[in-house]
């Protein structure tokens, strides 16, 4: 496992053709930084280069990434909503950071065929998405 540090958009493509390079190789994406504000990139980068990636929300799958594993991203407002009713009904507001506790698996079968890629019947039935 490498670790890289994404500046610009020619940093970026050299570090996934690297990664490309790597016989057996894969990405994961991590999120925050400029792997989201250069997701498209990456996504298009992986794909051409035939490089299977997961990336950390749903939305990169949406976007042709190959899988999304992360936390659900409205759960944690969804339950922000209740400390606000705590609040609002004078509960002092020093309550507890919420870690996630949803988590969604997405997995686009489109660009899965598109990398040559067959998936197991077991982890498309865990998947939360299929992406077709």
């Amino acid at each position: 496992m490498r670790s890289v540090d994404l500046r610009d958009v020619a940093e970026t493509e050299r570090t996934v053709t690297a990664f490309a390079a790597t016989p057996n190789g894969g990405l994961i994406v991590p999120a925050g930084g400029l792997a989201n504000v250069h997701r498209n990139l990456i996504i298009a980068l992986a794909t051409r280069l035939r490089l299977p990636a997961v990336y950390p929300f749903r939305f990169h799958a949406t976007d042709g990434g190959l899988i999304a594993y992360g936390p659900d991203s409205i759960d944690p407002h969804r339950r922000a909503a209740s400390y606000v009713d705590r609040i609002l009904r004078g509960e002092k507001p020093n309550l507890p950071v919420q870690a996630p506790t949803k988590y969604e698996l997405v997995i686009n079968l489109k660009t899965a065929k598109a990398l040559g890629l067959d998936v197991p019947p077991t982890l498309l039935a865990r998947a939360d998405e299929v992406i077709e």
